[in-house]
């Protein structure tokens, strides 16, 4: 049975094409693409510049479902009272777990994870080394490292030593609450570098104000080039700056009323001299001596009579 019992349930419609006969079907029925079935008699055709064309034709028939059965109401019943009293929220959510403490990682302290990661590496590099950390109240983990060789531990200019600081930050911020600063130290090495960069940065400084020409160190680490920009800033004399990418940055020492380097006038002035050597006066060419006679200008038939062979005519136009 319809469900569309006063409206038409089929329809044929013509069109340009099968969209939009599809469409007006519809829009005659009033009903959707869903309640319909679609049945194509023609899909049309174009023809060739209007000849031979023909509309598109379908057939479009509404569907024929069963009605629905009829709700039944139900009676409207008393909603019981609530005699029990509402729950806090505070009581129906569940505490969270506290955060960790700033001191402690992984079930134990910063110190111990510290003194662990340290400990595992220098057994797996058979080095016999003491490692003791402490939390200063600043949020700094200062860790100490004592025993034989310890040059093996600090590397080419501190870079083994740089390296185990970096790791060690990085385990001991991974699930702490707050960032904690890593220091790794050993033979008080970080106060002796500090004292060399200042006097090397002095040094240089005094010998760039002098000739008037920057100068370029090796590469550093970022505290390391803090420590010459932060020893040279109020000196009046020279400036720096740093130059190039990580890891292989350099600090320049560089004098503050440098003058630019005119390369033009030093070109301009080898051109002058070269063209002064062009426009001098060219020497009168030498004489030259007239060329031997070769074999190939003796003609025996024109000296039978004088001469018998070639040796003869040569001598004889030698001494003439």
């Amino acid at each position: 049975m319809s469900n569309f019992p006063n409206k038409k349930s089929s329809t044929e419609q013509r069109a340009k094409n099968v969209n939009d006969a599809i469409d007006a079907a519809l829009k005659e029925l009033g009903v959707g693409m869903d309640d319909v079935t679609i049945e194509v008699v023609d899909e049309g055709a174009k023809g060739f510049l209007g000849i031979g064309a023909r509309d598109a034709v379908v057939r479009v028939t509404v569907k024929e479902t069963e009605a629905p059965a009829p709700v039944k109401k139900e009676p409207k019943t008393a909603k019981p009272t609530k005699t029990e009293p509402k729950q806090r929220k505070s009581e129906v959510k569940q505490e969270a777990p506290a955060a960790p403490k700033k001191s402690e990682v992984n079930g134990g302290t910063l110190e111990a994870a510290a003194e662990k990661f340290l400990k595992d590496i220098f057994a797996a590099m058979n080095l016999e080394v003491s490692v003791s950390a402490k939390l200063a109240e600043d949020n700094t983990l200062n860790v100490n490292l004592e025993g034989d060789n310890m040059g093996i531990v600090i590397g080419k200019r501190g870079d083994t030593l740089d390296s185990l600081q970096y790791l060690t930050s990085l385990v001991v911020n991974h699930n702490s609450e707050d960032y904690i600063k890593v220091s790794i130290d050993t033979e008080n090495y970080r106060e002796k570098r500090t004292e060399a960069l200042l006097a090397l940065s002095n040094r240089l400084a005094d010998k760039v104000a002098k000739n008037g020409k920057r100068f370029t160190l090796e590469p550093m680490n970022p505290y390391e080039r803090r420590v010459i920009h932060a020893n040279l800033q109020d000196d009046e004399r020279v400036t720096t700056y740093s130059i190039g990418s990580e890891p292989y940055r350099k600090v320049v020492i560089a004098p503050k009323d440098a003058k630019p380097y005119r390369k033009n006038n030093n070109r301009r002035r080898n051109n002058n001299q070269r063209r002064r050597v062009n426009d001098a006066p060219k020497e009168a060419p030498k004489p030259t001596t007239p060329p031997p006679t070769y074999k190939a200008d003796f003609k025996p038939q024109q000296h039978k009579a004088e001469y018998k062979n070639f040796e003869d005519y040569f001598a004889h136009s030698q001494d003439e």
